[in-house]
């Protein structure tokens, strides 16, 4: 590490978990962020103050006034712009020492797992559910962690996929719902606060697992009512061997 970097990340460094050896590793990472909204936002902010090496921003949507309430990455200034281009200009100003890749694309069967290879973890920061189901599938198959997060109204709820340690998301949900079925947060609202408070925590899981410390939210769901502020982990066996897609067959 130069000096200055030494001196940025020093209050993290005197951390006996993360030590020189521990930023170095945060430093030679690469975390893909799905969604420039209000999950990602926060967590692109905290991966780029920690030194995570390398960020990339997924999002094919442009800034809204709407989104400031909770996307906090973005700014009046940057309404009408790309969200990935916006994030990117935040971030490097916030870290100039990272690498910021702006994908400005709508992850699909075709090119999703020529992204994730190229990534360490994935954080899912969606708000749609086949692409939630798409990111876990691919995950699976790659070998990929990644943490699920999930905002509406004042509640919120976030898991963790490490292969091999415990269940994947279809194998608690299954299947996407109907188109319908679950109101989105454009028909119910969202408290802004939610998505900071998830958001960070998905970071915080990415941190911990690049470092290899702590306990993930692996096999446990974790949901929170920001209103009587209770915080409860629901925990489920390793897996569900009948799984389509890390079961049995």
């Amino acid at each position: 590490m130069s000096k200055s970097q030494s001196e940025r990340y020093s209050r993290q460094i005197l951390l006996k978990q993360v030590g020189e050896e521990g930023q170095e590793k945060l430093l030679n990472s690469h975390v893909l962020i799905v969604g420039a909204g209000g999950l990602g936002s926060p967590a692109a902010l905290y991966l780029a103050s920690a030194g995570v090496g390398h960020i990339g921003i997924l999002d094919d949507d442009d800034v809204d006034l709407t989104n400031l309430q909770r996307q906090i990455i973005h700014s009046s200034e940057t309404i009408g712009t790309p969200k990935v281009r916006s994030a990117k200009k935040r971030i490097e100003a916030l870290n100039p020492d990272i690498k910021v890749s702006a994908l400005r694309e709508r992850l699909e069967k075709d090119n999703v797992k020529d992204i994730f290879n190229n990534y360490d973890f994935i954080l899912d920061a969606t708000d749609n559910f086949q692409t939630k189901f798409l990111i876990n599938d691919t995950c699976v198959m790659l070998k990929k962690p990644f943490s699920h997060g999930g905002i509406q109204e004042f509640g919120g709820q976030l898991m963790t996929y490490v292969p091999g340690e415990g269940p994947c998301y279809r194998c608690i949900f299954q299947e996407p719902p109907e188109d319908g079925v679950i109101p989105t947060c454009r028909e119910v609202g969202v408290i802004g606060c939610m998505a900071g408070i998830i958001g960070t925590l998905q970071s915080m899981e990415a941190v911990k697992y690049l470092l290899g410390i702590g306990e993930l939210l692996t096999g446990k769901l974790l949901t929170v009512d920001a209103l009587t502020m209770e915080f409860r982990q629901v925990r489920f066996p390793k897996k569900n061997p009948e799984c389509p897609v890390c079961g049995k067959e």
